[in-house]
């Protein structure tokens, strides 16, 4: 019995009870694919290949993954694909989210069960990042995450068009009578023209840049368009570093710290990114046992000015931001305000990073810390008695003349009530209402949907309102605009006070103070709590009984309990 060695092809190798045997089977099983001896005994870089025909954001991942095995063949090393679920928002009922957890441990699992000496992670898609970093830091196996890049932008008419903001604009356009259905047909085939993500800064490219700014990834490669050149080379970089990885088993952990997590929170705010990104991150740091409190995070985004001209925040798309000096260009702006001791998959420091890179910026997209795009971050939490452990509001994409004041309720009890009630004529609804959305969070049984984005009643809308005040349990696209608040914790399904609210009550919002508030008595709310029904008896089987019995609440990240 020889002792197990400690790389490649031979790293966990099946128990028989004879180590040796095991190790000349898999070798013998592995030939049969044409492997020589040779390459057999070089280091193994596992590639987590998430190609599929229902993702049309990873539809040039093949290309891509042929150009990671370029740079880790020229580097010495064996590269092995091999598939995982791929998540693809448009595709997935009831929502990518409700199998982000999923997707995380079938990703951990496979790193940790298949014998590699590093990681590519190829993702692109909303939930694909934040679950492989997930898979990632909990795995402890060196890894760099290899971002597919988001689409070009198409022209319609001779509008500049790209997924998916410019959609919900178009949608809402429709739905209020603007535009007929003949012309929403035909730009339905000029919204995603290329392979990759949306070309906003929606939450797919938010995640890249997170996953950037964490250090999880080549440096400056967040932005890539899917479809240009760079983003080819940049798979071929990232598989060399993955055997320079192998050799340094540098780990996750090492490089997700409470530091890199601040500096990641600070990003977020200077790029005017998704909503979404604080429960992926809350959820990638409970991992490793860090927090992302959301008092620290108003703190963040009070210092922290909006620095990208970016839909759905301003006016540019992501190949803009590319151009423009990518998020390098955004870090140097904040260096002075963050933790430069941080490093990321190469070794190096964030300080050591920021010297080496070129200065080239365009101030139309990527503006100076002292003339910024907007004057705080673009995210703030709220709290009160409607929100005891918080809530978001994306305030950069916003109207802040809805920011302070009171309105009356208009409840919705359910995804399926407000798809019933919604745009019928008689809805008794005003256009100073606040449209509240219940049962719509992590254990009402949708899985926590992009369902935030209220439409504006049919009624209204067609009489030309625009915006109004809405709240959820829900999640927000990170294409969508509006003032809306989101992740209403604890959520009504749970029987958060979110539960409690009736059509008729007043609401109090003031982003200036955080406060969301639910002006009802207290001898009221108890009536109310008490007469609520016990939730119905959950899923008995599968996957959906795992979720329901184990998903956490919006500020833990919405993962599992058993995964922290």
């Amino acid at each position: 019995m020889t002792e197990e060695p400690r790389h490649g092809l031979a790293r966990g190798a099946t128990s028989y009870g004879d180590q040796d045997f095991a190790l000349y089977m898999r070798r013998g099983f592995a030939k049969s694919m044409g492997y020589s001896t040779g390459m057999l005994k070089k280091p193994v870089v596992g590639i987590v290949n998430t190609s599929s025909g229902f993702n049309n954001c990873h539809r040039h991942f093949p290309e891509l993954a042929e150009a990671v095995k370029r740079g880790v063949l020229a580097a010495g090393g064996l590269p092995i694909d091999f598939p995982t679920i791929s998540l693809c928002e448009p595709f997935i009922a009831p929502c990518t989210m409700y199998y982000r957890n999923l997707m995380a441990m079938e990703t951990e699992e496979m790193i940790r069960a298949q014998p590699m000496d590093a990681v590519v992670m190829m993702g692109g898609c909303d939930k694909s990042v934040p679950a492989q970093i997930m898979a990632a830091a909990s795995a402890r196996v060196p890894a760099v995450e290899l971002i597919g890049g988001p689409m070009m932008s198409g022209k319609y008419e001779g509008e500049r068009l790209t997924a998916c903001t410019d959609c919900r604009r178009f949608w809402a356009n429709f739905r209020a009578g603007r535009i007929d259905r003949a012309k929403i047909d035909a730009v339905e085939g000029k919204l995603a023209t290329t392979a990759g993500s949306c070309g906003v800064m929606g939450t797919a490219s938010t995640m890249a840049c997170v996953a950037e700014a964490l250090g999880m990834t080549l440096p400056g490669t967040a932005t890539i368009p899917a479809v240009h050149a760079d983003r080819l080379r940049a798979a071929e970089a990232t598989g060399a570093l993955a055997m320079e990885l192998a050799r340094t088993r540098l780990t996750p952990e090492r490089i997700i710290t409470a530091r890199s997590v601040e500096n990641t929170l600070r990003v977020l705010m200077a790029i005017g990114g998704s909503t979404n990104a604080v429960i992926h991150l809350a959820a990638i740091a409970g991992r490793l046992g860090l927090k992302v409190d959301l008092k620290r995070l108003n703190a963040l985004s009070d210092s922290t000015p909006v620095l990208v001209n970016l839909k759905p925040t301003g006016e540019h798309y992501m190949e803009d931001f590319f151009a423009a000096g990518g998020l390098g260009a955004v870090l140097r702006e904040l260096k002075p305000l963050l933790h430069l001791d941080c490093v990321d998959v190469t070794g190096r420091t964030l300080e050591q990073r920021l010297a080496d890179e070129p200065a080239f910026v365009d101030r139309a997209v990527v503006r100076a810390f002292a003339q910024p795009f907007q004057p705080e971050g673009g995210i703030v939490a709220l709290f009160g008695s409607l929100a005891p452990r918080g809530a978001i509001l994306k305030r950069s994409a916003a109207d802040p003349r809805l920011f302070e004041g009171e309105g009356r309720a208009f409840v919705f009890t359910s995804l399926a009530d407000m798809a019933a009630r919604v745009d019928r004529p008689d809805l008794e609804v005003r256009p100073d209402d606040i449209l509240v959305l219940q049962n719509a969070g992590p254990k009402s049984g949708s899985g926590m949907p992009e369902a935030g984005y209220l439409p504006i009643p049919g009624k209204l809308a067609k009489a030309g309102v625009k915006d109004m005040v809405r709240i959820s349990d829900a999640r927000m696209s990170g294409t969508a605009y509006g003032t809306i608040v989101l992740h209403v914790t604890p959520e009504a399904a749970v029987g958060g006070p979110l539960a409690l609210v009736q059509t008729g009550d007043r609401i109090r919002l003031s982003v200036k103070e955080r406060r969301l508030d639910l002006l009802v008595e207290e001898r009221e709310i108890e009536r109310r709590r008490a007469s609520l029904k016990p939730a119905a008896p959950g899923p008995a089987r599968g996957y959906d009984r795992l979720y329901m019995e184990h998903v956490l609440q919006a500020d833990e990240g919405v993962d599992f309990d058993f995964l922290r």
